[in-house]
């Protein structure tokens, strides 16, 4: 009976060790586990043709392209769009440069963009990251600590990116990194101390060889690296990087370095009037180095932008204009419940002046907007009424019974 088993034609292994066969011709089998590899192998060697190994010229978004787009989904920041969107289509050039016989090679230009909490730096990284035919990925610096420590590591950057590129690594060498609260990694002070800055300087340290671009060898499924680890080697040669923080408390370095300095920089805005409401327009490099980043860090980051503070018509125009705007939002949701929501446009301005009184931002709009409405998100799902109608009087009504000093900013 041994002798008339059938075997798997690819394993060899007898019928009495799989679950079953699928039969082919001339007597051929393969078994069910053979098969799930066989599909695997399709499956990476399919995905791994359908991605391009270098960008069509026709695919390449240009700058104006890329700042359109952002225009639909950002309101305002014009200097900052210009800087991100230059920013990604040089690094698109970059990844079709051929060698040529004059021997110049295009470096990277990692970005710093330093804007108050709320202004839209990362609604910034998320909306140009759909225009994008290339790896993107979102961290946060404040959970990085230097290797060794309670936190993640700083190779746990490139295991997103991976993840994102589905572990492609020739993908991963392409893409584009936003470091978003860059600033929580600033130097803790000037002193030396008799313990160790894991969070701040010994991040930026470690940050050093993925900015500059080198060989790093990543954990796969992130964590923490052991010896037993296999590791996937990434260069980061290619790979821009583009940095976001709030920098709170960074115009007193700016003021301080305009009533001080007398020649250069500081002497040509003497002739002008210094806008003391946005001096965040007058940043320079060396107010970062004051702030606590190492100026190796500086140097690696050499395009600095900054975004516009968020004044009330700004304000107004968010809560409405963009396609993904807030009141947008809400509509849509009770939408879905066959709810037509009408906000009047005494309540819109009621709602961007307590966004300014309690100094949230563009990020306040929505908490307030959620305290007014919250009530009626409760109720109306179940009263079965065609339409809503939020007035003055009842918002106020709201926001005076809510506790506002959890909504305050000190």
């Amino acid at each position: 009976m041994a002798k008339n088993q059938k075997h798997c034609s690819f394993c060899g292994r007898p019928e009495s060790q799989v679950d079953f066969f699928i039969m082919g011709q001339d007597g051929a089998h393969i078994c069910n586990e053979c098969a799930i590899q066989a599909s695997e192998i399709v499956k990476e060697n399919t995905s791994l043709r359908s991605k391009p190994m270098s960008l069509q010229k026709d695919q390449v978004p240009k700058p104006i392209e890329i700042k359109e787009y952002l225009d639909q989904y950002v309101i305002g920041q014009d200097e900052a769009k210009k800087f991100l969107s230059v920013a990604v289509y040089n690094h698109y050039k970059r990844l079709m440069q051929k060698k040529s016989k004059d021997d110049v090679e295009i470096e990277k230009s990692n970005i710093i963009m330093v804007g108050y909490t709320g202004t839209g730096k990362t609604l910034l990284a998320r909306t140009i990251a759909k225009k994008l035919h290339v790896p993107f990925t979102i961290v946060d610096a404040t959970v990085l600590t230097e290797a060794g420590y309670v936190g993640e590591d700083i190779e746990s950057i490139l295991t997103r990116l991976l993840q994102v590129a589905d572990y492609d690594v020739k993908a991963a060498e392409r893409g584009i990194v936003f470091i978003d609260e860059i600033d929580k990694i600033a130097r803790k002070g000037d002193n030396p101390s008799i313990t160790r800055d894991v969070s701040g300087e010994g991040v930026q340290q470690g940050l050093l060889k993925l900015l500059e671009g080198s060989v790093v060898n990543v954990p796969p499924q992130g964590g923490r690296k052991h010896p037993d680890q296999k590791m996937i080697a990434v260069n980061t040669q290619n790979i821009l990087f583009i940095c976001g923080g709030a920098f709170d408390g960074i115009e007193k370095k700016i003021a301080s370095r305009l009533n001080t300095r007398v020649v250069g920089y500081g002497a040509a805005l003497e002739n002008d009037q210094v806008d003391k409401n946005n001096l965040l327009q007058y940043i320079a490099p060396q107010d970062l180095k004051s702030f606590g980043l190492i100026p190796e860090i500086i140097g690696r980051l050499p395009i600095l932008t900054y975004l516009e503070p968020l004044d009330r018509k700004a304000l107004r125009r968010i809560l409405t204009e963009p396609k993904n705007s807030i009141v947008k939002q809400y509509v849509k949701l009770f939408k879905m419940d066959h709810i037509d929501l009408v906000f009047d446009d005494e309540v819109l301005d009621y709602i961007v002046d307590k966004a300014i009184e309690f100094k949230l931002g563009a990020r306040g709009l929505r908490s307030i907007t959620e305290t007014i409405i919250m009530d009626k998100m409760y109720e109306m799902p179940s009263a079965h009424e065609p339409s809503l109608h939020i007035s003055i009087d009842y918002a106020q009504s709201k926001i005076e019974k809510t506790n506002v000093n959890r909504l305050k900013i000190a």
